[in-house]
């Protein structure tokens, strides 16, 4: 089938396509631009390198990573920001794509438990990086930006923060991340600053607190050879007598 041929089918999803498609040269197949786009875009993907098998793994890689989980997925992620009015930056579309910045950096096994929006390296009401999205994981906490030209992400793993501080102006609120390497400031809505500070110091908290019971130490049983050791010593400290050692040491070593 023909380039100008009017339609094909996506030899990675069995879609129909029309002629916005592109051409995997190994597999002599078609693609749509939703599959390239889903695979990693034109930038990660090369069509005259890769197969239709070869794409295909790398989708279903980037969906076992994602799971079950809804917040895991740009969209979803956008929309917590609206129902709790943490943001909504410049519209839904740019919103999403701030946000699948994120998606597509999560690594496996973590859980995305709160997102905002705001503006980046806040300075003045007319200097900043304009919008970003922000999530806060059970890992880390990620920034992402999608713009014309095309990417940017960071993430800081939840032991490298110093600090996290707030401050709030007639116009915005300006939180500040605080990391050994720099410091981040963000510049939110005045209306929703103190909920997504207070939601953020929540979470944050409660990470803690888990973490800390889950590392908290659990008594080493004592072995036999020890049990004798310490009553040998209440021995010789005359606080036990010999009878007594001899018939603890029978007891312990199964005699």
């Amino acid at each position: 089938m023909g380039f100008f041929d009017l339609k094909a089918t996506c030899g990675v999803c069995d879609q129909q396509v029309e002629l916005n498609r592109f051409k995997l040269k190994k597999s002599n197949a078609w693609i749509c631009p939703s599959c390239l786009k889903e695979a990693g875009g034109a930038t990660r993907i090369n069509v005259n390198k890769v197969t239709v098998e070869e794409v295909k793994a790398i989708i279903q890689e980037k969906e076992d990573k994602l799971g079950d989980d809804p917040m895991s997925r740009a969209e979803n992620m956008y929309q917590y920001c609206v129902d709790n009015q943490f943001g909504s930056g410049f519209n839904q579309s740019w919103g999403v794509k701030h946000f699948k910045v994120l998606q597509d950096n999560l690594i496996r096994d973590e859980k995305v438990l709160m997102t905002f929006i705001g503006l980046h390296n806040y300075n003045s009401v007319t200097k900043h990086d304009s919008n970003y999205a922000y999530a806060i994981t059970n890992k880390r906490i990620l920034f992402g930006q999608k713009s014309m030209t095309g990417e940017k992400f960071k993430a800081v793993n939840h032991e490298r923060i110093n600090d996290i501080s707030f401050e709030k102006g007639m116009v915005f609120g300006v939180l500040t991340i605080d990391t050994p390497q720099e410091k981040f400031k963000v510049g939110l809505d005045s209306g929703s600053a103190t909920a997504i500070n207070n939601a953020i110091h929540e979470i944050l908290d409660k990470l803690k607190t888990s973490n800390k019971n889950d590392h908290t130490s659990v008594p080493v049983p004592i072995s036999n050879a020890e049990e004798i050791i310490k009553y040998k010593e209440l021995l010789d400290a005359g606080i036990i007598t010999p009878e007594e050692f001899e018939a603890k040491k029978k007891q312990l070593l199964g005699l």
